[in-house]
C-alpha cells in the first residue's frame, strides 16, 4: 500500500520506519530540508515512560494562576483572539478533576509503557547510537507540599506496575551525586529507574537513515498545501513541488495538525504550546547531572547529553510563535546553575519549540472520518518517550491489523 506520512520530526519518522517494516510503499514529506528540525530538535532529551502525567490535573488552575506571578515562571500566557487557543483551555480546565486525571493518565502510561518496550527493540535491532543512558529519572522536590502532592502520581504508578522509588534528600543526592552542593535545597524525590535519556534529534536522523535503507522516499523541502478526498476517501497529497497519490495518508505535523485536516471536518483539539532549551557544555563532570532530574518548582528538565547538559521546559501558551524571549532563558539558567554548576552557561545554545498539546494529554493516533487518513500527532512533552509505541499502533492500524494495545480510546473520535 502506498502511504505518505506527513512530518519528518519524531512522530514522522518513526511512524515511517514502522509502516516500512510492515511492508508498505512509504513516502514522508516535510517543509524542512532535513529530519527533526522543529519541535524535535533540541527538546529536553527525557525519555519519561515513568514521569508521564497529563498538564491537566487537580489544582492546577489554582497552581497556574500562582505559577503566572512567579518571576521564574514555569507557564506563561499571552491571551489573544483565539478561539482555538480558547477552546482548547476550556476542555483543559474540564480534565481537570480527579476522575478525568485518572483515565488520562492510565491512557498516557500504557502508551508509554507500551513505548519503552517498543524503544528497546528497535534500538537492539538497529543499534542506533544517539547519546543515550538509561538511568532514570529523578523528579526534585524541593518543598514538603510538592513531595505530598506526588501521592497521586505514586497511586498511578503502582497501579500499572511502572516500578518507583519515593527518595529522602540523601537518596536523591546518591541517584545524583552532584546534588550534594544543593542538599539544604532538597525535601526528597520521586525515582522512576527505568526512564532514558538521549539527544532526539540524533536518534531521528539515524533512524531516517534506517528507514531510507527499508525502502522510505523522504521528500524534504516540500510545502504540503492539501489533503485530497474523494467521495469520503484518501486520494492524494499536494505539495508545492506537485501531487503524490496514496491510499494511505499519516498526520503527523504536530501543532500544525489541526490546520491541515479541519477543510475535512475533523475537529482536532491539538494547541502549540512553546517550550524553551539550553544546551550547554560541561566544564565539571563532578558538577553536572548522571540523567534527568526534574526541578518541580520550575517544571524543568535537566538533562545528562554526552559532554552537553540539556535544560528544558516552561509552557508558553502565546500561539504560533518561535520567538525567543530572554526572561525564558534566565528561568532555564536560574534552574540549572542552582542544581548542577558544571556547564558553561555563556556558551549555552538557546532553542524553543511548539509542542503539540492535547487538552487531555494524552495523543491522537488512530483513524479519522476519512477512509485512509490517520492521525498521529498530540504528544505535547512526550513525543519521543511515545513516538516508537505509537508508531507500531499506527503501523498496525494502516495496515488493518489491531495493536498489540488498546488504541479505542486514543482516537480523536474520544472527543465526540
Amino acid at each position: 500500500m502506498r502511504v505518505i506520512v506527513l512530518g519528518a520530526g519524531i512522530i514522522g519518522v518513526t511512524s515511517a520506519y514502522q509502516l516500512a517494516k510492515a511492508g508498505h510503499e512509504v513516502t514522508v514529506v516535510d517543509r524542512q530540508p532535513g529530519p527533526a528540525l522543529e519541535t524535535s530538535f533540541a527538546n529536553a532529551g527525557e525519555v519519561s515512560f515513568g514521569y508521564c502525567s497529563p498538564w491537566a490535573a487537580p489544582g492546577i488552575p489554582m497552581k497556574a494562576i500562582k505559577w503566572l506571578l512567579m518571576q521564574h515562571a514555569p507557564l506563561i500566557l499571552r491571551p489573544k483572539v483565539d478561539r482555538a487557543m480558547i477552546s482548547w483551555m476550556l476542555q483543559m480546565l474540564t480534565n481537570c478533576t480527579s476522575r478525568r486525571y485518572a483515565i488520562n493518565k492510565g491512557r498516557m502510561l500504557r502508551l508509554a509503557d507500551y513505548s519503552r518496550i517498543a524503544l528497546a527493540e528497535l534500538r537492539a535491532e538497529t543499534g542506533i547510537s544517539y547519546d543515550e543512558r538509561v538511568k532514570g529519572t529523578l523528579q526534585l522536590f524541593r518543598t514538603e507540599a510538592q513531595l505530598d502532592a506526588s501521592a497521586k502520581d505514586v497511586k498511578a504508578l503502582a497501579a500499572d506496575g511502572v516500578p518507583y522509588e519515593i527518595l529522602d534528600p540523601e537518596g536523591c543526592i546518591r541517584a545524583e551525586p552532584a546534588l550534594r552542593h544543593a542538599r539544604e535545597k532538597i525535601v526528597g524525590g520521586l525515582l522512576t529507574p527505568q526512564d532514558e535519556t538521549g539527544d532526539c534529534f540524533k536518534f531521528a536522523n539515524a533512524l531516517a537513515v534506517q528507514a531510507a535503507a527499508l525502502g522510505v522516499q523522504f521528500n524534504y523541502d516540500s510545502i504540503i498545501r492539501s489533503i485530497e478526498v474523494e467521495r469520503g476517501e484518501v486520494r492524494a497529497v499536494v505539495t508545492a513541488n506537485g501531487r503524490l497519490e496514496a491510499d494511505a495518508v499519516v498526520v503527523a505535523l504536530g501543532s500544525f495538525s489541526p490546520l491541515l485536516v479541519k477543510s475535512h471536518g475533523i475537529r482536532l483539539p491539538v494547541y502549540p504550546v512553546k517550550g524553551y532549551s539550553l544546551t550547554i557544555p560541561i566544564v565539571d563532570p563532578a558538577l553536572a547531572p548522571e540523567s534527568t532530574v526534574m526541578d518541580e518548582t520550575y517544571k524543568i528538565a535537566i538533562t545528562r547529553l554526552g559532554e552537553r547538559i540539556r535544560v528544558g521546559g516552561m509552557a508558553e501558551i502565546s500561539g504560533y510563535t518561535n520567538d525567543l524571549g530572554e526572561p525564558r532563558r534566565l528561568t532555564l539558567q536560574h534552574s540549572v546553575t542552582d542544581l548542577f554548576p558544571g556547564g558553561d552557561v555563556s556558551r549555552a545554545r538557546f532553542w524553543s519549540g511548539l509542542r503539540p498539546m492535547t487538552p487531555d494529554g494524552t495523543p491522537v493516533i488512530g483513524p479519522t472520518r476519512v477512509k485512509g487518513l490517520f492521525l498521529n500527532t498530540g504528544h505535547g512533552t512526550l513525543g519521543w518517550t511515545m513516538s516508537s509505541g505509537s508508531a507500531r499502533v499506527i503501523a498496525d492500524l494502516v495496515s488493518g491489523r489491531a495493536p498489540e494495545i488498546d488504541a479505542t480510546d486514543l482516537a480523536v473520535a474520544r472527543y465526540s
